[in-house]
């Protein structure tokens, strides 16, 4: 199994060809440079099978032409289109290597005053960019990690999916039945998806009777709703404001709503049940699993955004991966506060924000580390980025020692090292 490693690339030496490409959706832009200067005006090629065996032949006969021996494909990220490009390639044994779009843009406003993006000068930029060692060494995820980072990325859109239904299902119910959410505070909840099911309107709770809703709720609710809250929700619908023109269709919505609600939530146990299953075949995943307050999911996705742990020779590397990595900008006598630079993968810092406030509910020695930069002045959010990266820091460690986590053992000085 493969990652992406965020140290930068060496020098391109005096045998290498350099390639770049500028992908879209249906046309990319190649450019190839050798390292007398020599090159090739940037040429286009179609995304498909004819198009980059085209590219290749370009490629090959460029390197064979100037007796080079290696070659360094490099491209900025695209998302989806790219993949088609690096999985062709990478059979082809080629260097792969990933471009900031930020340095992109920025150097070509040094070189020409001017951000304006053009196919033709984008791969010559990207050149540049490589031969000055400005990029990151790529390499696609295989196996379960490649499972688990198309695994982890489905479910969070289907996570997604599922939160705009709950939005459109609490703005439908607001307007028939406006007081409902001031008494069960919250639509996700099974008492209140059961009551939308079955009892929508102000009408059928009434007449569903005050002593049926409560039998109801309490067994729904497994007891956490007792008789005065069915009592304060039966007492609102008798009030209740909500309208009665266009109620119908309303409802038909409503229940559209609910019924897609329940099938989102079947893809994200399926999904969720196919991580862990993927899980088992990475054999360090134990040992980050062994921290208390991080489950399966949670790890499954790190795996996933990371790739293989054990690719990585510092931490800084992994940091920098998930836009971790700390900056400030001072000037002068002005020392400015120190940040994370968010320049990487987002969903791999969500992930570690929510295991942070987890992590931090269990107590223990991050609980204690979480207080302490409380203490240092910072806020509650900045405590917890800083609780991520040293979970981050400490999941590196484990699977470099092939150990698993016991919160009593870890010494104030290994705790330190973490980041």
């Amino acid at each position: 199994m493969r990652s992406i490693q965020t140290k930068k690339v060496k020098k391109i030496n005096n045998e290498t060809l350099i390639v770049t490409v500028d992908i879209g959706k249906v046309k990319n832009f190649g450019y190839c440079r050798c390292p007398n200067g020599i090159d090739i005006k940037p040429f286009g090629f179609h995304n498909n099978g004819h198009g980059l065996n085209s590219l290749w032949d370009k490629i090959t006969q460029m390197k064979k032409c100037n007796n080079l021996k290696e070659i360094v494909v490099g491209f900025e990220s695209t998302g989806p289109y790219g993949e088609p490009l690096i999985h062709y390639l990478r059979k082809k044994k080629v260097k792969l290597i990933q471009v900031n779009p930020m340095h992109t843009k920025r150097v070509k406003e040094l070189q020409g005053n001017s951000p304006n993006k053009t196919d033709q000068k984008d791969p010559k930029v990207i050149a540049d960019i490589i031969e000055l060692g400005h990029a990151l060494t790529i390499v696609q995820p295989e196996g379960s990690a490649a499972e688990l980072r198309r695994l982890t990325h489905c479910r969070e859109r289907a996570m997604q999916r599922r939160t705009s239904l709950f939005n459109q299902l609490q703005n439908l119910v607001f307007v028939i039945f406006p007081e409902f959410s001031q008494v069960m505070k919250n639509v996700k909840t099974k008492s209140s998806l059961y009551i939308l099911e079955h009892c929508p309107t102000p009408q059928d709770i009434i007449k569903y009777k005050l002593k049926n809703l409560t039998v109801t709720l309490r067994k729904v609710s497994r007891g956490q709703i007792n008789e005065d809250r069915a009592r304060e929700l039966y007492t609102a619908a008798k009030t209740s404001v909500g309208i009665k023109e266009g109620r119908k269709s309303i409802l038909f919505e409503i229940q559209e709503i609910l019924s897609m609600i329940k099938t989102t939530e079947h893809f994200i146990a399926d999904v969720e049940t196919e991580m862990s299953h993927h899980l088992k075949d990475i054999p360090y995943s134990k040992c980050i699993i062994s921290m208390k307050g991080i489950g399966e999911i949670t790890v499954a996705g790190l795996i996933g955004e990371v790739g293989d742990f054990r690719e990585y020779k510092t931490i800084s590397e992994i940091l920098k991966l998930g836009g971790l990595d700390l900056f400030e900008i001072s000037s002068g006598k002005h020392k400015g506060q120190r940040r994370i630079s968010k320049r990487g993968r987002s969903l791999m810092r969500k992930l570690l924000f929510f295991a942070a406030i987890n992590v931090v509910r269990k107590g223990g020695i991050m609980h204690e580390y979480y207080q302490r930069c409380l203490e240092r002045g910072m806020l509650k959010m900045k405590a917890l980025i800083a609780v991520s990266r040293k979970l981050l820091g400490i999941m590196f460690a484990l699977v470099r020692d092939h150990s698993e986590y016991i919160d009593g053992d870890i010494t104030k000085q290994e705790f330190k090292k973490a980041t």
